[in-house]
């Protein structure tokens, strides 16, 4: 047995070299026929060992290999003052039948999607059961309906994180960099690891993997060396008994990894499985070990909140809490505060607590009653007609923000150049919005409310808003804008010359061979134009229009070419005076109607597919040398994580069939997307041309739910993927 061998390792410092790992072969000297220290080993024995010692890995790394799941992850963020969709990835391991699946809270926080691919390549969705971000720990349910095998699902079997020693192998398991799955192989370098403040500090910290969300509070790591990556969060960290030992979290570079112990994984795991969350006991206090302090014995408490139950049983910052329920307290170290910090939260909500504490040389005793431990963020929500986020407000962030009450909502973040933004004054991230409206606002659902009442006008009017800012009172105008964004204005046609130009400067000219050369090099001639069809070339220096010079003094005149022949009529005839390698030339040109630029064409953005685009401009074909008979609506924004996103579309994409239906404009994508949204398929097909390819993307759309009885059984179910031949 694996354990049995384990038994040398503290006993024999031999060493062999296995990939890229450094071993040491005393690991298996159990097997060696009683080698004692300082004898050599034969290169015979030394194969042997390593033969053994590659068994026992293969053997532990089976037992847990198949299990392992890459976890794709659409997650939405919200910051500028706007909602954004992304794509994440991480690991995770099947650790029942039924489909439930342990990762880290910060591969699933913020997750509305989550697809997982399978050991034997299947990728199947799930769903979340449940996150606890104190311990960055998160449960999956996989949809084993869309299972097309039919063997049991491999299931890994957890083991107890208590038997690890410092020394002890262990190995890594997870998809880095969203590559296929993978083995690191390690030693345990820490088996109670937390994080203490600064050099030489002594207060185990409250880490934060994002703003406002504390975790580790009751989390002592293993920390090893066995390398984690981006895309290995979530995945198992497994001992030679092929047992989950830990829940890799972090990579700290340098050799440097972090695990959750299973032993606590475990219990989280199993309450998120049973109450979908980890209800936990809270008393309001924090506590700093006494090393450095003087005293004894006891916990120093360093902070009390105000108003929770520490505090109203009459512990203050700075008491020594020697006993609670009888039991003597001590914490020296920074490690030994997870432990105790677990202790009370483990306890059931509403529990009594007898403590003793000491201040001032005397000794008191006093009862607390633990309450719920509530959650550091609340959820955060996108009004984008409004150009603001707005976020729930949680007890720990009105302390953090020395709020009076959690009443309100708080502005996460303000887009610029929007209504929020061009208030005046104008609304920032921190303030708290407490009246819309004339409307009270007490939390994020109303205020969610109150702004779908007053968004439904086509030209809805200012909204007067009243908002607390570092504990001052202010009210301001919103002016929303309309839901459905206007087509920019075009301008009124004018004359042009079918060219492109750089302008020539003083120094350029010198280079060129001509100090009095100023003026604008044509840099392109489009093709089926007046200027096609003139004599001018590709290197000609227009010097003079009608006569008149045109000399540009620096780069902010790169657009006087354009202006003075825009001042001309269209359908007549201009002169230009180039010089074509030193010589002067003379050139008659008919002007012609300007063209439609990208700026000014028509654009349509659909919000289930989350994407946008314009019409086709004559600019568009001649920087893709696309010829006039390629048509279609060409791709201007898209979330990367959204529908048409997940489905492979991208900026700059030609969208020429969508389904049956053919796109020779704007007009015919907007019908095309219209038609689609009322059939609601599981499938569509995207045809686009990209790079000179033709492309097929297949999109699957996450419907909403149709509220109408005969509306739902009217909804196709057919996927539009026909294509006409």
């Amino acid at each position: 047995m694996a354990t049995d061998r384990l038994s040398g390792l503290r006993s024999y410092g031999w060493v062999v070299v296995v990939g890229t790992a450094v071993l040491a072969s005393g690991l298996l000297a159990g097997c060696a026929g009683g080698l004692k220290a300082g004898n050599s080993v034969s290169p015979v024995e030394v194969d042997r060992l390593r033969t053994n010692l590659r068994k026992v890995v293969a053997q532990s790394r089976d037992r847990v290999f198949p299990a392992l799941v890459n976890i794709h992850v659409v997650t939405v963020d919200y910051y500028g003052g706007k909602e954004h969709k992304n794509r994440s990835v991480g690991s995770g391991t099947i650790i029942s039948n039924d489909g439930f699946v342990v990762t880290n809270q910060h591969v699933t926080n913020d997750g509305k999607k989550f697809r997982c691919t399978l050991a034997n390549e299947e990728e199947i969705g799930a769903a979340l059961v449940g996150e606890d971000p104190l311990t960055d720990l998160a449960v999956l349910k996989l949809n084993l309906a869309e299972r097309k095998s039919k063997q049991p699902l491999p299931v890994a079997l957890f083991g107890n994180s208590e038997e690890l020693e410092i020394g002890d192998y262990v190995m890594a398991m997870g998809s880095p960099f969203a590559l296929s799955r993978s083995v690191t192989l390690g030693i345990v370098s820490n088996s109670k690891r937390v994080f203490a403040g600064g050099m030489m500090g002594d207060d185990a910290e409250e880490m934060q993997l994002e703003v406002g969300q504390r975790t580790g509070l009751f989390t002592q790591w293993i920390q090893h060396d066995a390398a984690i990556n981006p895309g290995n969060s979530g995945g198992p960290l497994v001992n030679l008994n092929g047992e989950i030992v830990g829940v890799n979290e972090l990579g700290g570079g340098s050799g440097l990894g972090f695990a959750i112990p299973s032993n606590l994984a475990r219990k989280v795991v199993d309450e998120l499985i049973t109450h979908g969350e980890v209800p936990r006991s809270y008393i309001g206090l924090s506590l700093k070990p006494i090393e450095k302090t003087g005293l004894e014995k006891g916990v120093l408490v360093t902070s009390v909140v105000k108003d929770e139950p520490a505090y109203k049983a009459g512990i203050r910052a700075g008491d020594v809490i020697l006993e609670i329920d009888g039991a003597a307290v001590t914490v020296r170290f920074a490690e030994e505060v997870p432990p105790l910090a677990k202790r009370v939260a483990d306890l059931p909500i509403g529990s009594s607590l007898r403590v003793k504490f000491e201040r001032d040389d005397k000794l008191t005793e006093t009862s607390i009653k633990t309450v719920k431990l509530q959650k550091d963020r609340g959820k955060e929500v996108a009004f984008r007609l409004w150009g603001l986020t707005g976020m729930e407000i949680t007890d720990k962030m009105a302390f953090d923000h020395h709020l009076d009450s959690i009443e309100g909502v708080m502005v996460s973040g303000v887009r610029d150049g929007g209504p929020a933004a061009m208030a005046e004054p104008a609304l920032a991230g921190g303030d708290v919005v407490q009246v819309v409206d004339g409307q009270k606002v007490k939390d994020l659902d109303g205020f969610i409310a109150t702004y779908g009442n007053l968004t439904g006008a086509d030209k809805p009017k200012p909204i007067l808003v009243q908002f607390d800012r570092n504990g001052k009172n202010h009210v301001t105008l919103v002016k929303p804008k309309p839901k459905d964004e206007e087509d920019p204005p075009r301008e009124v046609a004018k004359a042009w010359i079918g060219i492109d130009t750089q302008p020539v400067l003083k120094d350029l000219a010198e280079k060129l061979g001509n100090a009095k050369g100023l003026g604008f090099r044509i840099t392109r001639i489009y093709p089926n134009t007046q200027a096609a069809r003139s004599d001018l070339k590709v290197g000609d220096i227009i010097v003079s229009l009608n006569g008149d010079d045109i000399k540009p003094r620096g780069m902010q005149d790169a657009a006087m070419l354009a202006r003075q022949v825009r001042k001309l009529k269209i359908g007549e005839s201009a002169n230009l005076n180039v010089l074509r390698e030193g010589k002067a030339v003379q050139v008659a040109i008919d002007l012609e109607r300007t063209r439609l630029t990208p700026d000014e064409a028509l654009h349509d953005q659909n919000r289930d597919f989350e994407v946008s685009v314009r019409e086709l401009t004559f600019f568009d074909r001649d920087d893709n040398r696309w010829s006039d008979d390629v048509t279609g609506a060409i791709v201007s924004q898209m979330e990367p994580a959204g529908w048409a996103g997940l489905g492979g579309i991208r900026p700059g994409d030609l969208i020429q069939r969508i389904g049956s239906y053919d796109i020779k404009d704007i007009d015919a994508y907007r019908k095309a997307m219209k038609a689609i949204t009322k059939a609601q398929p599981d499938r569509v097909v995207f045809v686009v041309l990209r790079d000179q390819r033709t492309h097929f993307q297949y999109i699957e759309p996450d419907w909403k739910p149709v509220s109408n009885d005969d509306a739902s059984k009217t909804k196709s179910k057919a996927t539009l993927t026909k294509v006409k031949e």
